[in-house]
């Protein structure tokens, strides 16, 4: 690849290698300095940064200075997930819009309260005249995440008051978000279809009351149909991917920016960048690769003996992507089990029956069964390990029909929730910018006249 303009024709490899000589290779020695490289403590816990009202992520305990694997519980605002999710299955509700609300404000809405939020959300879910056209149709992207990251910058010019941080305006901004961003993501994934895919792309006419997770479906449907149960599953996903704490990447980059004192569109767009990175988001779409992989090399997938045999490979480098890691599996908080995992598993196989899937929902259940053992004999891993929410989260969105372009982005729509909330504490409590240090290890150096200096022959 290069680079020209009327003078130059750089090729990037030569600028690259440029680099590496005036700077070598590892040359920042981050042990000598006990720097916590990914803001991590040596025993893999996260360094403290903040303090939140948010979200408690559990997974462990701490007994004489050793962690202690425990099972892992996930609440919002004190309330646990799983309570929230059974009651919507008992109540037979979409549960999205009132998580949203206990994120945003605290507390759990009275029946009133929920339905008006559900109504200003419906009514917010329209995006400003002339934005698909302009925004979103002029300038296609292939990645739906790099989109939706520059639409909601884009909304910044559509809002009468966009700078003001006063706590009113940055809920209003906040609510405003939640309701457009999964229309600018399945507004997004149409026109990519059109431009990229050559396949025609339809525009259905928004229900405004319908849930969030209708409205999805509705608009990725080209006869906007779908049955009750896969709403409710795509509902129960958004609830379970809504938030997780001011620690994960993406929140961390909505606290950063936001004490800066920046502008809500700006702290959005940040998180949705950070999201897009495959370190962060995506690893459900890891998780699908693999296990498309494994499906083609197994040929029984009931017998244990040769998944076995082929996950080992995998740890061994032998097949797979070389990374030697079994996706899905492990998390930097829990050790016993993910109760994100758990809930998808639960109540997936009730629609893994309806679309006739439940060889594949228990080829997953194997291999859940037999991770933990093969990474222990294999790898020599005494670390107590689980499934973790994007093993499953990949087949339910298969279930779904969900294209696998939007698995990322659909942990957008529902982290959202989360981001603004985030956003929104750090913006009435943070009270100071973030700023880490670094120590510079840079040694001094002369400056030489231009004249003089011939590093070639370096």
């Amino acid at each position: 690849m290069s680079v020209k303009d009327n003078q130059h024709d750089w090729k990037f490899s030569e600028l690259c290698g440029e680099y590496r000589r005036h700077n070598g290779f590892n040359a920042i020695d981050y042990q000598t300095y006990n720097v916590k490289r990914g803001l991590r403590n040596p025993d893999g816990t996260g360094v403290m940064a903040g303090l939140t009202n948010i979200c408690n992520v559990h997974g462990f305990m701490i007994a004489d200075g050793e962690r202690v694997p425990d099972t892992g519980k996930l609440t919002y605002r004190g309330i646990d997930v799983n309570d929230i999710i059974n009651a919507c299955i008992e109540e037979n509700r979409f549960g999205f819009e009132e998580t949203a609300w206990l994120l945003l404000f605290g507390s759990l809405p009275t029946g009133s309260q929920l339905e008006r939020f559900k109504e200003t959300l419906g009514g917010l879910r329209e995006l400003p005249d002339n934005f698909l056209e302009d925004m979103i149709m002029k300038s296609p992207s292939k990645d739906i995440m790099n989109k939706m990251g520059r639409s909601v910058l884009a909304m910044y010019s559509f809002d009468d008051n966009p700078d003001d941080t006063s706590l009113e305006n940055i809920m209003r901004q906040s609510i405003k978000l939640i309701a457009c961003l999964p229309t600018i993501m399945t507004y997004a994934y149409q026109v990519k279809r059109r431009a990229f895919d050559k396949e025609s792309m339809f525009f259905h006419p928004i229900d405004l009351s319908m849930s969030t997770a209708e409205s999805i479906l509705r608009a990725l449907r080209p006869d906007t149909k779908f049955t009750e149960s896969e709403a409710r599953l795509l509902d129960l996903c958004m609830i379970l991917h809504a938030e997780h704490g001011g620690g994960n990447n993406s929140t961390f980059s909505t606290r950063v920016l936001s004490s800066s004192g920046t502008d809500t569109y700006a702290a959005i767009s940040a998180a949705i960048g950070s999201l897009k990175g495959p370190r962060h988001g995506g690893a459900n779409l890891r998780v699908r690769s693999m296990m498309t992989a494994l499906k083609e090399n197994v040929s029984d997938w009931t017998n244990e003996e040769e998944i076995y045999s082929y996950l080992a490979s995998l740890v061994r480098k032998e097949k797979g992507d070389g990374s030697g890691l079994i996706y899905g599996f492990g998390h930097a908080i829990y050790t016993l089990s993910d109760p994100r995992a758990v809930i998808l598993k639960r109540t997936a196989e009730k629609l893994a029956a309806e679309k006739d899937m439940l060889k594949e929902f228990e080829l997953y259940k194997t291999v859940e069964k037999l991770t933990p053992d093969v990474l222990a004999n294999v790898k020599k891993s005494s670390k107590v390990i689980c499934a973790n929410v994007d093993f499953y989260s990949g087949f339910v969105y298969d279930m779904l029909g969900i294209p696998s372009d939007l698995f990322t982005p659909l942990f957008a729509v529902s982290r959202i929730a989360g981001w603004c909330a985030h956003r929104i504490e750090e913006a009435t409590y943070g009270g100071r910018i973030i700023r880490p240090a670094y120590r510079s290890m840079v040694s001094r150096k002369q400056y030489i006249p231009i004249a003089e200096r011939n590093f070639e022959k370096e």
